[in-house]
C-alpha cells in the first residue's frame, strides 16, 4: 500500500515550525512524526503540503493510496486500523479525518461517499506550537517503547549514578561518565555517538539524539528532547529542540520549542511564567492574534535558523520566526517576525542574500549544503512574511 501523510487543518496553527517542513516532519518524543509512522507501518511514506514546499517534499501517487493526517501520532491500536482500510473507508476521531484509502484524486474526495469507522482510543494530536513541548512527555514515553522494543541497551558506565536503570536506553557508541540519570519520572534514551559529559544532571523523560552533546554540569528535567547534532548546556525543562541546534551555554530554557540550525548565545534565558501567573497567549499566524493556549507555563517558540546574542532575554509566550537575528538589551516583543534583525530597539529586515551566507556558513559545519530548493522556499518564507515585518 502506499502511504500518503497530508498537513490537515492544524497547519497554520504550527507556524513557523510549519514555514520549512510538513507537518510530518516536526519532531516530538524521539521520533518524528514520520519516522513514528514509518516505523509502525514497515513502510516509506511521501507527503501532500503546500506548493513551495513539494519540491523537497513530493508526493507520490499510486492507484490506491492511504492519506493520513500527520497531526495525528500513531499508535498500535490505530496503525491497524490504519492498514486494514478498505476503498472509500475513512478513520476519524470526533470530526477529525485520520486516515482514508482512496483511489480518487485529491480535488475529488468528498467524505459523504465514504464509510465511516470511529476511533475510540486515546491519541496524541499535535495541533498547535505549545502541543510539541505540552505532549511530549507522553510522546516519548510511546516512543521508548517502540524503538527499544527486541532491543538490549549499552551498559551504563559504572561511574554514572542512576535512578531507575531498567528505564534508560543507550545506544552504542554513546559516552557519559560521571553523570546523573534519574530515570524514576520517565525513560531516558541516548543516542548513537551522543555524549553526556561529566558532572550533568538529567531527570527523564529525556532524549538525546544522535551526535548530540550536554555539556559539563548541564541541568535537564524532563520530558525535552534534543535532536541530532545538537549542543546544549545550562539549565532546559519540558522544551523540544528538533536539531542541528545549539543552546551550548549557561542561561534557561524551558516550556519551549526550537527548530533546526538555531543559536541560542551564552546566558540567554527565557521566562516561562507570567508575573501575575495568568494564562499564556501566544501569537497564532491563522488568526494572526495571540491565542489563548490554556497553559500557565509556555516560554519560546523559536523558528530555524534564527538566533540570538549573549544576555538576550525573552520574554514568557515568545514567538520568533524564521531567520530572525535578536541581540541587544531589554526584552524584544513577543513576536518577532521572520528575517527580522535588531532587539528590545527596533528591527529592520534581515535580507535573504546576507541570510543564505550565515545559513552555508553553519550549514557546512555538519557537512550539509543549503540547496537551490531550500533557498527557494526561504525566499517564499521571506515574501510570505513581509506584512509582519511592516507593523
Amino acid at each position: 500500500m502506499n502511504y500518503i501523510l497530508f498537513d490537515g487543518p492544524s497547519r497554520n496553527n504550527l507556524l513557523p515550525f510549519t514555514f520549512t517542513r510538513p507537518v510530518a516532519d516536526i519532531r516530538i518524543g524521539i521520533l518524528t512524526i514520520r519516522e513514528k509512522w514509518e516505523t509502525f507501518l514497515d513502510s516509506t511514506t511521501t507527503t501532500v503540503t503546500e506548493d513551495y514546499l513539494s519540491d523537497k517534499y513530493p508526493m507520490v501517487e499510486m492507484d490506491e493510496n492511504i492519506m493520513i493526517n500527520a497531526s495525528f501520532l500513531p499508535n498500535f491500536e490505530l496503525v491497524e486500523m490504519v492498514k486494514d482500510l478498505q476503498e472509500n473507508q475513512a478513520v476519524f476521531k470526533d470530526e477529525d479525518v485520520i486516515a482514508f484509502h482512496t483511489k480518487d484524486t485529491q480535488d475529488d474526495i468528498n467524505f459523504d461517499n465514504y464509510e465511516a469507522l470511529e476511533f475510540e482510543g486515546d491519541l496524541i494530536k499535535v495541533e498547535n506550537t505549545w502541543d510539541i513541548f505540552s505532549k511530549n512527555g507522553e510522546a516519548l514515553q510511546e516512543d521508548f517503547n517502540l524503538v527499544t522494543k527486541g532491543r538490549h541497551s549499552q551498559p551504563i558506565p559504572s561511574s554514572c549514578n542512576v535512578i531507575a536503570a531498567e528505564n534508560i536506553f543507550i545506544e552504542e557508541g554513546a559516552k557519559l561518565e560521571f553523570v546523573t540519570l534519574n530515570a524514576s519520572n520517565g525513560p531516558i534514551y541516548i543516542s548513537k555517538g551522543a555524549e553526556i559529559m561529566e558532572g550533568s544532571l538529567v531527570r527523564g523523560p529525556f532524549s538525546l539524539g544522535e551526535s548530540s552533546t550536554v555539556k559539563m554540569g548541564a541541568k535537564i528535567y524532563g520530558p525535552t528532547t534534543v535532536g541530532p547534532s545538537s549542543t546544549v548546556g545550562g539549565e532546559i525543562k519540558n522544551s523540544v529542540i528538533f536539531g542541528y541546534s545549539n543552546k551550548g551555554h549557561e542561561g534557561y530554557l524551558g516550556n519551549s520549542v526550537l527548530g533546526e540550525w538555531c543559536n541560542l548565545g551564552a546566558d540567554t534565558n527565557n521566562s516561562n511564567l507570567k508575573n501575575n501567573y495568568a494564562e499564556v497567549r501566544l501569537w497564532n499566524y491563522e488568526t494572526e492574534g495571540f491565542a489563548k493556549t490554556g497553559l500557565q507555563f509556555c516560554g519560546l517558540m523559536m523558528g530555524d535558523h534564527s538566533k540570538c546574542g549573549i544576555n538576550t532575554m525573552f520574554n514568557t509566550g515568545t514567538v520568533v520566526g524564521v531567520s530572525a537575528n535578536i541581540f541587544g538589551s531589554g526584552f524584544p516583543r513577543n513576536f518577532v517576525p521572520s528575517y527580522s534583525w535588531g532587539g528590545s530597539a527596533g528591527f529592520t529586515t534581515y535580507a535573504t542574500k546576507k541570510a543564505f551566507e550565515v545559513m552555508e556558513v553553519v550549514m557546512s559545519r555538519r557537512n550539509l549544503p543549503l540547496t537551490e530548493q531550500d533557498k527557494a522556499i526561504f525566499e517564499h518564507i521571506f515574501e510570505e512574511t513581509a506584512k509582519y515585518r511592516r507593523q
